[in-house]
């Protein structure tokens, strides 16, 4: 009985250092609280986030908030056509000591900080895109046949410009998938807007100071792992991820006509975490179902793609995805 009351206090104390890191953020970042809330979602549950949307709408400012609100030692790297994987991962070279011996020694690159900024990643060639495959899923680069830790925690924020835009290489599926979510972020309302003309064009700004560091944050994300989910929660969370796959009996014929792969394991593993942490950042001590269907469009989005013939029909996943999440909801109310 006791363990389960620590439990509550650790959670409860959690959800007030979280209520202080929005208030921070949000001293820099103005509005945008789905976004927020999704970019603290992807480091509390010790994962990467996409951040999607065109220049100018705060994503680099975002990124460089959290790393000061959380404490973190980040790195920025400006993905270009010309980047190459070594000026992301580090290189070794050959030096020559004062008796004339020669040796290799290795010189770490961006990669190896505690927060990753891959500013408009989608602007680097395939080659340079997957130099981050590994790390993102290993947490170590291989160079020169070495492994190399990184460092603890490690996060990796991107920002990538609409595929549409010229200049631009799409993301494989494989590295999508190492993306805990995908944070869409879109104008701001009018009065979001005006609010942060006259924040930005003053003489001062406002600050964000940390909240937390690298030890309070890797105690939030083990905390996390340890909040209790139901199994209505677990149910739906394999319900949904399985109606998405064209190839499975609880697809709809929507799904088996429009979805040419759907979400695999991965999908499952992202929700059963990011419930919880969406549980988290509103003040409540266990998940529902209802987080379960508000979490399945940023992790399911980019797990997924259209046919040919449903692209051209005009289909979305937005819609293909809020449509599912509907019907598995009056299914899960009506049991």
């Amino acid at each position: 009985m006791s363990d389960a009351a620590d439990l509550v206090a650790e959670i409860e104390n959690l959800e007030q250092r979280l209520a202080d890191a929005k208030a921070s953020i949000t001293a820099r970042f103005i509005g945008q609280e789905t976004v927020v809330d999704l970019t603290l979602t992807a480091l509390l549950c010790g994962g990467h986030g996409l951040l999607i949307g065109l220049p100018g709408l705060g994503k680099t400012r975002l990124v460089d908030t959290l790393s000061t609100v959380m404490g973190l030692q980040g790195n920025r790297v400006q993905f270009t056509p010309d980047l190459m994987p070594a000026d992301i991962l580090g290189s070794e070279v050959l030096e020559s000591d004062a008796e004339g011996k020669r040796a290799f020694r290795f010189l770490q690159g961006p990669i190896f900080c505690q927060l990753l900024m891959a500013d408009e990643i989608n602007r680097a060639s395939p080659r340079t895109q997957s130099a981050l495959l590994q790390a993102m899923q290993e947490r170590k680069v291989t160079v020169a046949g070495q492994d190399r830790a990184l460092g603890m925690p490690f996060h990796v924020l991107a920002t990538q410009n609409p595929i549409e835009q010229e200049g631009t290489y799409p993301l494989p599926e494989a590295q999508l998938d190492r993306f805990l979510v995908q944070i869409d972020v879109p104008y701001p309302t009018r009065q979001t807007e005006r609010d942060i003309l006259l924040a930005t064009t003053g003489v001062d700004e406002g600050q964000a100071h940390a909240v937390f560091d690298p030890t309070t944050l890797m105690a939030a994300q083990n905390l996390l792992r340890r909040m209790p989910v139901g199994d209505s929660v677990v149910e739906a969370i394999l319900d949904l991820v399985r109606a998405f796959r064209p190839d499975q009996p609880e697809a709809s014929t929507a799904v088996r006509e429009c979805v040419a792969w759907g979400p695999g394991p991965r999908a499952a593993q992202a929700l059963m975490l990011t419930v919880r942490a969406r549980a988290l950042l509103q003040g409540r001590l266990v998940p529902s179902v209802d987080d379960v269907a508000a979490m399945a469009l940023p992790v399911l989005s980019h797990r997924m793609a259209l046919t040919f013939a449903a692209r051209a029909r005009g289909e979305s996943l937005q819609r293909l995805i809020a449509e599912t999440v509907a019907n598995a909801t009056r299914t899960e109310v009506a049991a």
